[in-house]
């Protein structure tokens, strides 16, 4: 592997491992080229839903949490697991701790700097999920169709030399009440924050990675590991990155492995810029496009 690059505090969101779309090998070797002191699986990272209809647990996944385990052996990394909507099983035992180093919860507060910070899957303000789960279902259902027709869209895009293309993130930015809702949720978030007495609110859900402030809110989303690929990143100076894994950015290296290229595509803090997968800066009047 190549050199580690090694933060204060990462966070990640929305690996739904079990699902058909989770990138499990992608977020397992971006843990391996890159340590920290504090690592936040904010969320919606086992996918019961999927995995009680038709989901399938592999060695992939399990892979994931063995790397999160040699996280902890290693580098004495502090894990703090957020219980999201599509991990909902874990209700019947948060909170929970394990020893030192492993703790599952509800929500938390990080203190960053002179900072703090209400972290929670965000879910919580999902009138959706939360009165209507058969329609949460229902839509989790057609997302996941969505999904399977962008896998074999992208088999052809790649034959005719054509780059990725998001067939999921280009519905979300047509239509206008997944607009709304993006807006509504990300306003609200922050209100919970400034409730909750903290400077900010670090969350996930909506797999839509952002850094940016509302009413003098820090607002911040770490995106998912589904199509983003993405993480939020804290260095020891207290500033926030998103960081974004490309496969194309591997390294081919002499023993045959491979070490991800690492790339900062985003700083904090940031009112008027909002960052795409492709690495393209978006303007004021398309912040909340993915």
């Amino acid at each position: 592997m190549g050199e580690t690059t090694h933060f204060r505090t990462i966070i990640i969101s929305d690996l739904h491992l079990g699902a058909g779309g989770s990138k499990a090998e992608e977020v397992t070797n971006f843990l391996k080229s890159y340590s920290c002191k504090k690592l936040i699986l904010n969320g919606d990272i086992i996918d019961a839903w999927q995995l009680k209809k038709y989901g399938v647990w592999k060695r992939k996944h399990t892979m994931f949490f063995k790397r999160v385990l040699k996280m902890i052996e290693e580098n004495k990394t502090k894990v703090i697991y957020i219980r999201g909507n599509h991990d909902d099983f874990l209700d019947q035992i948060i909170p929970l701790r394990l020893g030192k180093h492993f703790q599952i919860r509800k929500d938390y507060i990080l203190n960053s700097g002179s900072k703090r910070f209400y972290v929670t899957h965000g879910d919580v303000f999902d009138s959706i999920t939360t009165n209507l789960k058969w329609l949460a279902y229902l839509g989790d259902i057609g997302y996941t169709f969505l999904l399977w027709i962008n896998k074999f869209y992208n088999k052809y895009r790649e034959w005719r030399g054509l780059p990725y293309f998001s067939l999921s993130q280009k519905i979300k930015q047509s239509v206008k009440l997944a607009v709304n809702y993006m807006s509504d949720f990300e306003e609200k978030l922050t209100e919970l924050a400034r409730s909750r007495d903290c400077d900010g609110v670090i969350c996930g859900h909506i797999h839509h990675p952002s850094i940016r402030e509302i009413d003098g809110i820090s607002y911040m989303n770490s995106g998912d590991w589904v199509e983003t690929l993405s993480a939020l990143v804290e260095d020891f100076d207290g500033n926030w990155n998103l960081v974004y894994y490309n496969q194309q950015d591997f390294e081919e290296k002499p023993n045959g492995q491979k070490a991800v290229k690492k790339t900062v595509v985003e700083n904090f803090p940031t009112v008027d810029k909002q960052v795409a997968f492709t690495g393209m800066i978006l303007g004021q009047d398309k912040r909340r496009i993915i």
